[in-house]
């Protein structure tokens, strides 16, 4: 085979790869498709965003402004779970992160802009240092997020992020791919420390160890994950 032919064939399947986070999940019931996520720039291509400086990477959203049709009904301590189109097809972590709406906005006019992100979930791989490692939403199409019991009532941004390390040994070759849901939470306590609050783009460096990072080889023996340690309650 030529080498014109080859990455012909290694582009095709980097791209049937590709997905979208594009529907929610609550006690069984699947949402619509971008019913209460904000449809994403990326919706016919299932491309990633590359440039962690981009205004995309707050919500990928493709119409900034717009918002998604509804708000789903949450309570705290429960479990959202956003439906993959059509599976997580790359190696890396999964990460999400809640935004609190502030006074006078709704979570379907907030931007999501500014330092009002935390994160409530991280995972990792296994298998490091074997030349033989996994991770935990390789090939899900489904991937979930426990709701902490202690976070204040209202509503909130819910943001789903894969960040995609089989290109990352370069700058710009991490791909992340990621959503915005907006949800209303009850119940919850409301005593979280969100500590630090990071914003989306600024919470990452291009050249953030969990971002730059080479996958294969050497064996990494190690992995840390961009951007804040979750939130415990």
């Amino acid at each position: 085979m030529k080498a014109s032919t080859t990455l012909a064939v290694l582009a095709a399947a980097g791209a049937q790869a590709h997905y979208t986070f594009p529907g929610t999940k609550y006690n069984g019931v699947a949402q619509p498709q971008w019913d209460t996520v904000r449809i994403t720039q990326n919706h016919y291509s299932n491309g990633p965003v590359t440039d962690v400086n981009s205004a995309l990477m707050t919500c990928y959203e493709r119409d900034p402004g717009v918002g998604a049709p509804n708000t789903l009904s949450v309570t705290a301590g429960s479990t959202v779970t956003f439906q993959v189109g059509s599976s997580v097809g790359h190696p890396g972590p999964l990460h999400f992160y809640m935004a609190k709406v502030p006074s006078g906005k709704t979570a379907k006019t907030f931007d999501g802009k500014g330092a009002v992100w935390f994160k409530i979930y991280q995972d990792g791989p296994s298998g490091l240092g074997t030349g033989s490692i996994k991770w935990p939403s390789d090939g899900k199409t489904e991937v979930s997020v426990q709701i902490p019991s202690c976070v204040a009532n209202g509503e909130y941004l819910l943001r789903v992020e894969h960040v995609a390390l089989h290109s990352a040994g370069s700058v710009g070759g991490a791909q992340l791919y990621l959503s915005c849901a907006q949800i209303s939470v009850t119940g919850g306590s409301g005593t979280l420390n969100t500590g630090q609050l990071v914003s989306f783009p600024g919470a990452y460096k291009a050249t953030d160890p969990g971002i730059l990072f080479q996958l294969y080889w050497p064996v990494p023996t190690s992995y840390t994950n961009p951007g804040p340690a979750p939130v415990r309650c």
